[in-house]
């Protein structure tokens, strides 16, 4: 029976050794799967901060190129003011001079009416025959 207790503690101890081995393997594996996964964190970390950087770097050249089309913007729209403005000036005139070409044609087609009809020339205000005539009065005129 002597032989029985000692051969339990061996094989207990056997058991004790494997489960210790065991144990550390696990322990081991997990630091290594732990450190993995640190550097894992680690490089996405790295990643996003990369990134973090190009989007603000995207971020001021839209921000310039948005600045720099507000000026043109702007500048388009001053144009276009003046362009309105000259172009309300012009269209005035436009019509001020339709307006006379309008008088001149609605003048010279009397004009040509009183020469078709045959009336006196003197009523035409165009004829400057007449404008040199001196204008005859007698005395009788202004008694009573």
């Amino acid at each position: 029976m002597a032989s029985s207790p000692s051969g339990t503690s061996s094989g207990s101890e056997d058991i004790q050794q494997l489960m210790d081995q065991r144990k550390r393997k696990r322990m081991i594996s997990n630091r290594e799967s732990a450190r993995r996964s640190r550097m894992k964190k680690q490089k996405r970390l790295s990643d996003l901060i990369v990134q973090v950087n190009q989007l603000k770097d995207q971020n001021n050249k839209i921000v310039t190129n948005i600045n720099m089309v507000t000026q043109v913007y702007l500048n388009v729209e001053a144009e276009n003011s003046v362009l309105r403005a000259q172009m309300a000036e012009l269209s005035h005139r436009l019509q001020s001079l339709n307006e006379i070409i309008n008088c001149i044609n609605s003048a010279a087609t009397i004009i040509d009416d009183t020469e078709v009809n045959g009336e006196d020339d003197f009523l035409n205000p165009w004829n400057l025959l007449h404008v040199n005539q001196p204008i005859m009065a007698s005395a009788d005129v202004f008694m009573y």
